[in-house]
């Protein structure tokens, strides 16, 4: 499989960065009001304009190719300053994989060759594990042989602000669940008010309610979870470099606070306990970045079992974000509860990633079950 270079990797990763801190990082706080607030259409656009909405798509579509890393790159520089961003693209990323993986070109020509971000965008409840919920929604063939959706699908990300969304459906007298691509603005379609998150809160989702309105398959109920499961493997990864973000960015904040704070006569970065708080922080942070580049190097490379690998690494990675982001908070100690100052705002993102495709436990239990397979 494609990879991009060394070179390639840190020019991308300096384009992130410079996007971060200059269109993210200045209005963070009053992103992450919405949906108290407005919107932030205007740095979703520069991110459309850098290319990073296309990253998932092969090179003929302007994209990165099939690889794993450059998403991965993206993610995790821009988790740094503000995960919602993130959240952003790791929706539309992992609909577009799917449109992918099911082989539905047309869809996924159609959304990556507009010229605004919302037209771009696709949705999808990235929150869950269609295999482990009871559907709500259903799909059937009217008396054209047509699809069409009807029922409920809870917390689709992006549902209030993409274009088109993809969604799992029970097909009746069938077990299991199909994928399909609906008009996220049909009129057959009612969203609910965005729901107001624990984190991500500029990563919005919406509850949808379907009355027949038209659809596309993707895959049937025999394969849609084989599907997820496809897709899910290596966006595992994704998730991770989030976490890994939120790790070294809480890290660096709390070292240039205890730099500067003083307190008892000395800056308190040399009181041996919270010295050891940062040194802890730095090395869960590295020891997390260097598996996740060990694992998408084995992903990008299709190496044996490398899906184990991933898992491994996502989940740990996850884990210690949150261990990490609390440390952050501590280091800080008052004012790491002020909004101003970035750390809260990391404590709750990190624990939102966690559910990212599914809960946090059920994903160690799958993750076992699978190796004993």
């Amino acid at each position: 499989m494609l990879t991009i270079g060394d070179k390639g990797k840190k020019l991308l990763a300096d384009a992130a960065t410079d996007f971060a801190n200059k269109a993210l990082l200045p209005d963070r706080e009053e992103n992450d009001k919405f949906p108290f607030g407005p919107f932030f259409d205007q740095a979703l656009e520069t991110a459309l304009e850098l290319g990073f909405l296309h990253l998932a798509l092969p090179e003929s579509m302007e994209g990165m190719g099939p690889g794993i890393t450059d998403l991965c790159v993206v993610c995790d520089r821009l988790c740094q300053v503000d995960a919602s961003m993130a959240g952003i693209l790791f929706t539309n990323s992992f609909a577009q994989r799917l449109l992918l993986a099911a082989g539905e070109a047309k869809t996924l020509e159609e959304a990556a060759g507009q010229d605004s971000a919302r037209k771009v965008l696709l949705a999808a409840p990235v929150f869950n594990n269609p295999g482990e919920i009871r559907h709500l929604a259903r799909a059937e063939k009217d008396n054209k042989n047509r699809w069409r959706l009807t029922g409920g699908v809870p917390y689709v990300v992006l549902g209030g602000v993409a274009a088109r969304a993809v969604l799992p459906a029970a097909v009746e007298g069938s077990k299991g669940f199909g994928w399909y691509v609906v008009n996220a603005n049909s009129p057959q379609i009612v969203k609910s008010a965005t729901v107001f998150s624990l984190g991500l809160h500029a990563c919005p989702a919406v509850d949808m309610t379907i009355d027949g309105t038209p659809a596309t398959p993707l895959a049937g109920p025999e394969d849609g979870a084989d599907l997820f499961r496809q897709v899910a493997d290596a966006m595992q990864l994704v998730a991770g470099a989030m976490a890994v973000g939120l790790m070294k960015g809480s890290f660096r904040e709390a070292l240039d606070y205890s730099k500067k704070r003083r307190q008892g006569g000395k800056r308190i970065v040399e009181w041996s306990e919270l010295t050891r708080i940062l040194a802890e922080m730095s090395i869960h942070a590295r020891m997390a970045e260097a598996a996740l580049d060990r694992a998408c190097q084995a992903a990008d490379h299709g190496e044996h079992s490398w899906e184990h690998l991933a898992a491994a690494v996502s989940l740990t990675a996850c884990s210690l974000a949150c261990e990490a982001t609390t440390d952050g908070i501590q280091v800080l100690g008052g004012v790491g509860y002020m909004k101003e100052y970035g750390q809260e705002k990391r404590f709750r993102d990190a624990k939102q990633i966690q559910a990212l495709l599914g809960l946090a436990p059920m994903r160690r239990i799958k993750y076992l079950r699978r190796m004993l397979r």
